[in-house]
């Protein structure tokens, strides 16, 4: 019996300096998002929560939170480009040029930028990259840049992850 694997994520070897990886799916906000992201996180600020006080905003309705948005937009990246990352090292740059609201969809870009291996750490590499959000009206909404460690191929910290088990298919 052949074992297939799925998708195990890029590591450091598969980047190359101008490669761009646009996420297969995209994310629809609800208004439950907003809400639940907005209260978790003890955000207070009203154009988020408050219909009667977003109505007398020059947006007219309410505003999703700009920290679900970077979250939401980083999470659409995360299969293509730090899915084996051991860790974040900084996010830079981040705007917001278009404001996003309940019912927009979004999907990520991301371009590799830089890539070095880790100094310090033989079983990492260092990537740099700049993700954009981008929803249906083709719209960028947010924009930022990242530095993380990613695992190399090898590394042990990634082998034998998958419990196998010597039982027999009971099926």
């Amino acid at each position: 019996m052949a074992v297939v694997d799925g998708w195990q994520g890029r590591l450091f070897e598969d980047f190359e300096i101008g490669d761009v990886y646009r996420s297969r799916l995209g994310r629809t906000v609800t208004e439950t998002d907003n809400i639940w992201f907005t209260n978790l996180t003890m955000n207070t600020n009203q154009s988020h929560f408050n219909n009667a006080f977003a109505e007398r905003t020059e947006f007219g309705k309410p505003l999703v939170n700009s920290a679900f948005t970077l979250a939401l937009v980083t999470g659409l990246s995360v299969t293509d480009v730090s899915e084996n990352a051991m860790a974040n090292l900084a996010w830079d740059g981040i705007h917001m040029p278009k404001p996003v609201f309940v019912g927009d969809t979004l999907w990520a870009e991301s371009e590799v930028l830089s890539k070095r291996e880790s100094a310090s750490r033989p079983h990492v590499g260092i990537v740099g990259i700049r993700t954009r959000g981008v929803n249906q009206r083709r719209e960028v909404v947010i924009e930022f840049r990242r530095t993380f460690m990613v695992y190399r191929r090898g590394a042990e910290q990634l082998q034998g992850l998958f419990p196998v088990t010597d039982s027999e298919w009971g099926v």
